[in-house]
């Protein structure tokens, strides 16, 4: 595990150099040859590994069994979730994500059992990246992870810092920890082995597909589902830009904030985006409720639950 955060820390500066020095390529993939290389290499080694695994882990295990793996990572992770919801001032949210912690951890059983959402405590989805982008920060150029799928510069250094406050970092001996990385893994990709389906009836380019997705889908969790109106001209679309983030959460950046970035341009009529548009050719029996929110609302469609975690896993 450590190697790999190594190793993802290395390939994160060496492409912030590449980047800088990359003149051609999609606005906001500027390294789209690269990133197209390493997702076929992480969508083979999912066909080859990781999906046979799942649908193994799938077979065999209880759906109970199931729900309860899933349960103990999501509460480890809420620490993360409370942790970025205070760097945010969300106060009140830090508050609730921090008794979710303690009572699935006591009464839940570690997590086992998700006893905060039966009390009333909603469940939020926080990280680095987003607290990043809620005080200014860019996306920078889309990345493609080897083994950890797709990010973004900002991203992919929020994700590396993340995993120091996951207790899951924390468990001894490194083999244990290793092996509860990979059930972790197998159990979260079990989840998406019907969006994968999905994804390849819907895509006439699942790289593009998933790079729009991942993008709307991480400008939209920055806003807290509601993001001002995309730049007509930019795929990156910076979810990071001052203004915006000060207009959707209240914020005056503009005096007291760390950003100094220009405001952004006004509101204007543009096409739908590529997931929309894939989205739309399903025949309805593949998808009905997906197929039928996606003609009307975009973002509905890049924050289904199967496409929200299935963006979250290497494929």
């Amino acid at each position: 595990m450590r190697r790999l955060r190594l190793a993802t820390l290395c390939a994160v500066t060496g492409v912030a150099i590449l980047s800088g020095c990359a003149s051609t390529g999609t606005p906001g993939d500027p390294l789209e040859p690269l990133n197209r290389g390493i997702y076929t290499f992480n969508d083979g080694l999912d066909t080859v590994l990781v999906k046979p695994l799942a649908e193994v882990y799938k077979g065999v295990i209880p759906p109970v069994a199931r729900t309860g793996v899933s349960n103990v990572f999501a509460n480890m992770y809420d620490v993360v979730v409370a942790l970025n919801n205070l760097l945010q001032g969300k106060f009140s949210q830090a508050l609730s994500d921090t008794g979710r912690v303690v009572i699935n951890t006591t009464a839940g059983l570690f997590g086992l059992f998700d006893i905060a959402s039966v009390a009333g405590l909603e469940k939020h989805d926080e990280d680095l990246g987003q607290t990043l982008g809620y005080w200014g920060v860019g996306n920078g150029a889309y990345l493609v992870l080897p083994l950890l799928g797709p990010s973004t510069l900002r991203d992919a250094v929020g994700r590396f810092v993340d995993v120091y406050t996951n207790p899951e970092t924390y468990i001894k001996p490194t083999s244990t920890r290793n092996a509860v990385w990979g059930l972790n893994v197998v159990s979260r990709r079990s989840e998406l082995l019907d969006a994968s389906r999905l994804l390849g009836i819907a895509a006439l380019d699942d790289y593009a597909f998933v790079r729009d997705a991942y993008l709307q889908r991480r400008r939209n969790l920055i806003y807290d589902g509601n993001p001002p109106r995309e730049k007509f001209d930019s795929v990156d679309a910076s979810p990071g830009d001052a203004g915006d983030v000060a207009a959707a959460h209240g914020v005056n950046l503009r005096s007291a904030g760390p950003a100094t970035e220009d405001s952004p341009v006004p509101a204007q009529s543009e096409p739908p985006s590529a997931p929309a548009v894939a989205m739309s050719m399903l025949p309805a029996s593949a998808d009905p409720e997906t197929a039928k929110n996606s003609a009307a609302e975009p973002e509905a469609v890049v924050d289904s639950p199967k496409l929200r975690v299935w963006l979250s896993v290497p494929r």
